[in-house]
């Protein structure tokens, strides 16, 4: 079968960046490759997805569905109603729009999406970003004709015959080839003096962060290195006047814009451990010190973590260590064979066609 000119597909999934920032890697992948495919968006009402979709150029509807609440509350009592509505929802939007395939990319309107989908005998493929799947996409399982999975530890949730290990896309721009030399310039950097990058995602983590504040003593004798610390628009002004930031070597920032010159210039990366984020790690082949959030559903991060540490591809710090996290970090600098060997554990991850592969498998499905 030869694809036609004008294929249609709905990429659906939601709630965090790291179900975001996949699926709308795909739909400009689509995009590249044939102009004139007409991709949707699906999403849940209120949530980031509705504005992170529309400002990379895509249109975007939305579903009235959020998540069961694990503590007693009157919002669970809408749960079922809410779930109903949504799926007469995605019906309405399928029927409409008439898809030659539906992507779900994890989030209650991506179970919606792809679950009825499946019951209209449309083409059907999820992806799954950590090593412990989540509730939706566990659901999804039979009725998913297709799964992406990122970790192989993610295999044994999913029925063999349809799982493809991909790996995570990772976002446009990231080159593991650039010249460290050029990143530290220009960052305004020392040449001459190893680099540690903080990063705990766009608003930041409070552990690390106040780990990082309470190590002054340990920091203030860092002078032979540098620090490049992004604490989070959230936490910026409250950590920007500290001891810590105002040493000359520290340099504290709320949010950094160009993440390839960052890593590139970094000789150790601290890191909550994310899907998304170990997806660029890998990529980078950065070392790296990974201290999973403790606020994640089913605790994705530390498994995530885990399936690194297990092949000795980064250093996992549990978040009740995390105050021990800057004498990690010095104690790894000074071990100059072991950043090597982490390195090049991490790197041999990478799946640097990730997206690629993912749109093969869409288009394998349609062909069907």
């Amino acid at each position: 079968m030869i694809l036609k000119k004008e294929m249609r597909i709905i990429c659906s999934g939601g709630g965090t960046g790291g179900h975001i920032f996949p699926a709308i890697a795909v739909a400009q992948e689509l995009k590249k490759r044939n102009p004139d495919t007409q991709v949707l968006f699906v999403g849940a009402k209120g949530k980031m997805e509705m504005t992170k979709v529309p400002k990379a150029g895509f249109e975007i509807k939305g579903l009235w569905i959020s998540g069961w609440q694990r503590s007693l509350t009157f919002k669970n009592a809408l749960f079922p109603f809410k779930v109903g509505v949504s799926l007469l929802g995605a019906f309405k939007i399928l029927l409409d729009f008439k898809p030659d395939a539906v992507a779900g990319f994890g989030g209650y309107a991506s179970g919606a999406a792809v679950w009825v989908a499946s019951k209209m005998g449309i083409p059907t493929l999820i992806m799954e970003q950590n090593s412990f799947p989540g509730m939706t996409n566990k659901m999804l399982n039979g009725k998913a004709d297709t799964v992406c999975i990122a970790y192989e530890e993610a295999q044994k949730f999913f029925s063999k015959s349809k799982t493809v290990l991909t790996g995570n896309p990772i976002r446009k721009g990231l080159d593991r080839n650039m010249d460290r030399s050029n990143c530290l310039q220009g960052l305004g950097l020392d040449l001459n003096k190893q680099t540690i990058l903080i990063i705990g995602g766009s608003l930041g983590a409070k552990s690390i962060n106040e780990a990082i504040s309470e190590s002054y003593e340990d920091i203030a004798l860092l002078s032979h290195v540098q620090i490049v610390w992004q604490c989070g628009k959230g936490y910026y002004d409250r950590f920007k006047s500290g001891k810590v930031a105002l040493l000359e070597h520290v340099h504290i920032l709320d949010f950094i814009d160009d993440m390839a010159m960052a890593y590139g210039a970094a000789d150790i990366v601290i890191s909550r451990a994310g899907a998304l984020s170990i997806a660029e790690l890998m990529y980078m082949a950065k070392p790296a010190i990974l201290v999973p959030s403790p606020n994640v559903a089913e605790d994705h991060q530390t498994k995530n973590a885990q399936s690194i540490s297990d092949k000795d591809a980064g250093i996992l710090l549990p978040d009740s260590e995390v105050k021990d996290l800057m004498r990690l970090a010095i104690k790894l600098l000074n071990m100059t064979d072991r950043l090597k060997e982490l390195s090049q554990n991490i790197s041999t991850l990478s799946k640097t066609r990730a997206v690629e592969d993912i749109v093969d498998e869409l288009e394998i499905l349609i062909r069907k």
